[in-house]
Protein backbone atom coordinates (compact mmCIF):
# COMPACT_ATOMS: atom_id res chain seq x y z
CA UNK A 1 0.00 0.00 0.00
CA UNK A 2 1.30 3.44 -0.97
CA UNK A 3 0.99 5.96 1.86
CA UNK A 4 2.92 8.79 0.23
CA UNK A 5 -0.27 10.70 -0.52
CA UNK A 6 -1.64 10.52 3.03
CA UNK A 7 -1.28 13.79 4.91
CA UNK A 8 -0.94 12.89 8.58
CA UNK A 9 -1.43 15.69 11.11
CA UNK A 10 1.15 16.86 13.62
CA UNK A 11 0.39 13.85 15.83
CA UNK A 12 0.89 11.45 12.92
CA UNK A 13 -2.83 10.76 12.61
CA UNK A 14 -5.43 10.97 9.86
CA UNK A 15 -9.24 10.85 10.30
CA UNK A 16 -10.91 7.68 9.02
CA UNK A 17 -14.59 7.39 8.11
CA UNK A 18 -16.05 3.86 8.19
CA UNK A 19 -18.86 3.36 5.68
CA UNK A 20 -21.06 0.31 5.18
CA UNK A 21 -19.98 -1.00 1.77
CA UNK A 22 -23.44 -2.38 1.04
CA UNK A 23 -25.69 0.50 2.06
CA UNK A 24 -23.43 3.53 2.00
CA UNK A 25 -24.38 4.32 5.60
CA UNK A 26 -21.71 6.19 7.58
CA UNK A 27 -20.94 4.10 10.66
CA UNK A 28 -18.24 5.90 12.60
CA UNK A 29 -15.34 8.33 12.60
CA UNK A 30 -11.99 7.39 14.12
CA UNK A 31 -8.30 8.07 13.56
CA UNK A 32 -5.43 6.04 12.23
CA UNK A 33 -1.67 6.34 12.20
CA UNK A 34 0.61 4.80 9.60
CA UNK A 35 0.76 1.48 11.47
CA UNK A 36 -3.04 1.24 11.67
CA UNK A 37 -3.43 1.83 7.94
CA UNK A 38 -0.76 -0.73 7.14
CA UNK A 39 -2.30 -3.26 9.51
CA UNK A 40 -5.73 -2.72 7.98
CA UNK A 41 -4.39 -3.28 4.47
CA UNK A 42 -2.46 -6.38 5.54
CA UNK A 43 -5.28 -8.09 7.47
CA UNK A 44 -8.46 -6.84 5.79
CA UNK A 45 -9.75 -5.95 9.28
CA UNK A 46 -10.32 -2.35 10.40
CA UNK A 47 -7.55 -1.01 12.61
CA UNK A 48 -7.47 2.46 14.10
CA UNK A 49 -5.38 4.44 16.56
CA UNK A 50 -7.01 4.96 19.95
CA UNK A 51 -6.25 8.53 21.03
CA UNK A 52 -7.54 7.89 24.56
CA UNK A 53 -5.35 4.82 25.08
CA UNK A 54 -2.49 5.91 22.85
CA UNK A 55 -2.25 2.59 21.04
CA UNK A 56 -3.19 0.59 17.95
CA UNK A 57 -6.84 -0.49 18.07
CA UNK A 58 -8.25 -3.51 16.25
CA UNK A 59 -11.96 -2.72 15.97
CA UNK A 60 -13.99 -5.48 17.62
CA UNK A 61 -11.04 -7.32 19.17
CA UNK A 62 -12.86 -7.27 22.50
CA UNK A 63 -16.53 -6.89 21.52
CA UNK A 64 -16.48 -9.10 18.43
CA UNK A 65 -17.98 -6.26 16.38
CA UNK A 66 -15.26 -6.31 13.76
CA UNK A 67 -15.27 -4.60 10.37
CA UNK A 68 -14.05 -6.37 7.25
CA UNK A 69 -12.52 -3.72 5.01
CA UNK A 70 -13.32 -4.31 1.35
CA UNK A 71 -11.71 -1.09 0.13
CA UNK A 72 -9.65 1.84 1.41
CA UNK A 73 -9.89 5.23 -0.26
CA UNK A 74 -8.07 8.54 0.16
CA UNK A 75 -9.90 11.83 -0.28
CA UNK A 76 -8.91 14.43 -2.89
CA UNK A 77 -6.81 16.48 -0.44
CA UNK A 78 -5.11 13.44 1.05
CA UNK A 79 -6.12 14.35 4.61
CA UNK A 80 -8.91 11.84 5.22
CA UNK A 81 -9.33 8.10 4.63
CA UNK A 82 -12.46 6.08 3.91
CA UNK A 83 -12.85 2.46 4.97
CA UNK A 84 -15.63 0.72 3.04
CA UNK A 85 -16.53 -2.10 5.41
CA UNK A 86 -18.75 -5.10 5.97
CA UNK A 87 -19.65 -4.68 9.66
CA UNK A 88 -20.09 -7.66 11.94
CA UNK A 89 -22.30 -6.11 14.58
CA UNK A 90 -22.85 -2.51 15.66
CA UNK A 91 -20.18 0.12 15.12
CA UNK A 92 -21.00 2.22 18.16
CA UNK A 93 -19.98 1.42 21.73
CA UNK A 94 -23.60 2.17 22.75
CA UNK A 95 -24.79 -0.81 20.72
CA UNK A 96 -26.21 1.34 17.93
CA UNK A 97 -25.48 0.31 14.36
CA UNK A 98 -23.98 3.73 13.58
CA UNK A 99 -22.41 6.31 15.87
CA UNK A 100 -24.37 9.00 14.02
CA UNK A 101 -27.80 8.49 15.57
CA UNK A 102 -28.24 11.96 17.10
CA UNK A 103 -30.04 14.26 14.66
CA UNK A 104 -29.07 17.92 14.75
CA UNK A 105 -31.18 19.15 11.82
CA UNK A 106 -33.15 17.89 8.82
CA UNK A 107 -35.61 15.06 8.39
CA UNK A 108 -33.01 12.38 7.71
CA UNK A 109 -34.99 9.86 5.66
CA UNK A 110 -33.04 6.67 4.93
CA UNK A 111 -31.66 6.23 1.43
CA UNK A 112 -32.80 3.32 -0.73
CA UNK A 113 -29.70 1.22 -0.09
CA UNK A 114 -29.91 1.66 3.68
CA UNK A 115 -33.64 0.95 3.69
CA UNK A 116 -33.27 -2.22 1.60
CA UNK A 117 -30.52 -3.45 3.92
CA UNK A 118 -32.73 -2.86 6.98
CA UNK A 119 -35.65 -4.61 5.31
CA UNK A 120 -33.47 -7.54 4.29
CA UNK A 121 -32.38 -8.03 7.92
CA UNK A 122 -35.99 -7.98 9.12
CA UNK A 123 -37.03 -10.48 6.44
CA UNK A 124 -34.20 -12.83 7.44
CA UNK A 125 -35.31 -12.64 11.08
CA UNK A 126 -38.93 -13.32 10.13
CA UNK A 127 -37.85 -16.41 8.23
CA UNK A 128 -35.96 -17.73 11.24
CA UNK A 129 -38.65 -16.96 13.81
CA UNK A 130 -41.83 -17.36 11.71
CA UNK A 131 -43.89 -15.32 14.21
CA UNK A 132 -47.65 -15.66 14.18
CA UNK A 133 -49.47 -12.75 12.57
CA UNK A 134 -46.50 -11.79 10.38
CA UNK A 135 -47.28 -11.37 6.67
CA UNK A 136 -43.66 -12.14 5.84
CA UNK A 137 -43.80 -15.37 7.85
CA UNK A 138 -47.01 -16.33 6.03
CA UNK A 139 -45.25 -15.88 2.70
CA UNK A 140 -42.46 -18.23 3.78
CA UNK A 141 -45.02 -20.76 4.99
CA UNK A 142 -46.66 -20.58 1.55
CA UNK A 143 -43.48 -21.75 -0.16
CA UNK A 144 -41.36 -20.61 -3.08
CA UNK A 145 -44.16 -20.89 -5.62
CA UNK A 146 -46.43 -18.55 -3.68
CA UNK A 147 -43.63 -16.04 -3.14
CA UNK A 148 -42.67 -16.08 -6.83
CA UNK A 149 -46.32 -15.61 -7.74
CA UNK A 150 -46.52 -12.54 -5.50
CA UNK A 151 -43.43 -11.07 -7.18
CA UNK A 152 -45.15 -11.52 -10.54
CA UNK A 153 -48.35 -9.91 -9.28
CA UNK A 154 -46.47 -6.95 -7.83
CA UNK A 155 -44.50 -6.52 -11.07
CA UNK A 156 -47.74 -6.31 -13.04
CA UNK A 157 -49.19 -3.82 -10.57
CA UNK A 158 -46.02 -1.72 -10.88
CA UNK A 159 -46.34 -1.66 -14.68
CA UNK A 160 -50.01 -0.67 -14.42
CA UNK A 161 -49.16 2.12 -11.96
CA UNK A 162 -46.45 3.41 -14.30
CA UNK A 163 -48.83 3.51 -17.27
CA UNK A 164 -51.66 5.08 -15.30
CA UNK A 165 -49.41 7.53 -13.51
CA UNK A 166 -50.65 6.72 -10.03
CA UNK A 167 -49.05 5.19 -6.89
CA UNK A 168 -45.92 4.10 -8.73
CA UNK A 169 -43.70 4.61 -5.67
CA UNK A 170 -46.01 2.46 -3.52
CA UNK A 171 -46.20 -0.35 -6.05
CA UNK A 172 -42.44 -0.21 -6.57
CA UNK A 173 -41.96 -0.52 -2.79
CA UNK A 174 -44.25 -3.59 -2.75
CA UNK A 175 -42.29 -5.13 -5.62
CA UNK A 176 -38.91 -4.59 -3.95
CA UNK A 177 -40.19 -6.03 -0.67
CA UNK A 178 -41.52 -9.21 -2.30
CA UNK A 179 -38.35 -9.55 -4.37
CA UNK A 180 -36.27 -9.45 -1.17
CA UNK A 181 -38.50 -12.15 0.31
CA UNK A 182 -37.93 -14.29 -2.79
CA UNK A 183 -34.17 -13.80 -2.61
CA UNK A 184 -34.17 -14.82 1.07
CA UNK A 185 -36.32 -17.86 0.29
CA UNK A 186 -33.97 -19.00 -2.48
CA UNK A 187 -30.82 -18.36 -0.44
CA UNK A 188 -29.55 -15.49 -2.59
CA UNK A 189 -28.04 -12.60 -0.66
CA UNK A 190 -28.77 -9.04 -1.80
CA UNK A 191 -24.99 -8.61 -1.73
CA UNK A 192 -24.73 -11.16 -4.55
CA UNK A 193 -27.15 -9.09 -6.61
CA UNK A 194 -25.15 -5.97 -5.77
CA UNK A 195 -21.94 -7.66 -6.97
CA UNK A 196 -23.58 -8.50 -10.31
CA UNK A 197 -24.77 -4.90 -10.69
CA UNK A 198 -21.31 -3.61 -9.74
CA UNK A 199 -19.65 -5.85 -12.34
CA UNK A 200 -22.07 -4.66 -15.00
CA UNK A 201 -21.53 -1.05 -13.98
CA UNK A 202 -17.78 -1.45 -14.26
Amino acid sequence: MKLEGVKFDGRGLVPVVAQDARTGEVLMLAYADRAALERTAATGEAHYYSRSRGELWHKGATSGNTQRVVEMRLDCDGDAVLYRVEPRGPACHTGARSCFFTRLAGEGAAGLGEMLARLSRVISERRRALPEGSYTAELFRGGSGRIAQKVGEEAVETVVAALEGERLEEEAADLLYHLLVLLEDRGVSPDEVARVLDERHR
